[in-house]
Formats: structure tokens, C-alpha cells, sequence
């Protein structure tokens, strides 16, 4: 099943944070302000969010549009592996 990938741009004291990673399910796939990204089962599109929620906790960016690339990358680069 499609899903687009949604998340949350916060505010830090030593710069942005991303988090709260969701998927939603979706039929139009919207790669302009976001990003799809296909999920076998359930547990797959979990685990996944799990495994980006870690990659970026730590992470901090300057901009928005650094922190939104920097994660549509990492979305569309493990969608390639699969």
C-alpha cells in the first residue's frame, strides 16, 4: 500500500528538529511537498517509522528546507534499497 510520509518541524534551542513521523494512506502521491513511499504490511511501514524517528532525533538543521530535503533524501534513498 502507498503512504505519504508526514512529519513535524520544531524549533530547538541548537537549531530544527524533525520528528513525529507519520504515514498516511493515499492513492495520489504527492512528491512536491512530500514524499510516498510504498509498505508491504503494517509492521513494515512501522518499523520503517520507528527506524526514521531514530536517524533523526538527534539531527538538528538550520532551515526548513534543509531538514525537509535532508529527509525526503533519506526517505526516497531507502525506498531504492527495498
Amino acid at each position: 500500500m502507498m503512504y505519504q510520509l508526514g512529519w513535524s518541524t520544531l524549533p530547538g534551542l541548537r537549531g530544527l528538529s524533525v520528528s513525529e513521523f507519520r504515514a498516511t494512506p493515499t492513492n495520489m502521491p504527492d512528491n512536491e511537498r512530500g514524499v510516498a513511499m510504498e509498505f508491504a504490511s503494517d509492521a513494515d511501514r512501522d518499523r520503517f517509522l520507528r527506524e526514521i524517528e531514530a536517524a533523526f532525533a538527534a539531527r538538528r538543521f538550520t532551515n526548513a528546507a534543509d531538514a525537509f530535503d535532508t529527509v525526503k533524501a533519506y526517505v526516497l534513498d531507502r525506498a531504492a534499497k527495498r
